[in-house]
């Protein structure tokens, strides 16, 4: 295989991919608290109230769930720069467009894969 991607381009692409996988990590912190169970106490809060605090919990953990699946896609992405296979398709293993990576560097498929 030709050398898809520049060594220097995979460094700025590994630090744009820590970046955000941080961010990730950070809002998943900040979040924590509407993720928490609802209580269903009657006595302590009304029946609108506690509708209302549901479905701010499933938004939340709606929200959590695409973050996870997120970060597993940027830390599949950081393996595969950590194993030379970054750059190329994971289903074919032509190289992946440059303007592809640019836009997402944690994407696994050439534009012919994702179309399938």
């Amino acid at each position: 295989k030709a050398i898809a991607v520049k060594q220097e381009k995979l460094r700025e692409y590994r630090r744009i991919l820590q970046l955000e996988h941080d961010k990730i990590r950070r809002l998943t912190a900040i979040s924590a608290d509407g993720r928490k169970t609802v209580e269903l106490d009657q006595t302590t809060q009304g029946r609108l109230s506690r509708m209302d605090a549901l479905q701010v919990q499933e938004m939340a953990l709606e929200q959590e769930r695409r973050r996870g699946i997120e970060v597993q896609r940027i830390e599949a992405a950081l393996l595969r720069i950590d194993s030379g296979e970054f750059g190329y398709c994971t289903s074919c293993g032509d190289d992946i467009e440059p303007k592809r990576l640019a836009n997402d560097p944690a994407v696994p498929l050439c534009l012919t894969c994702a179309q399938r």
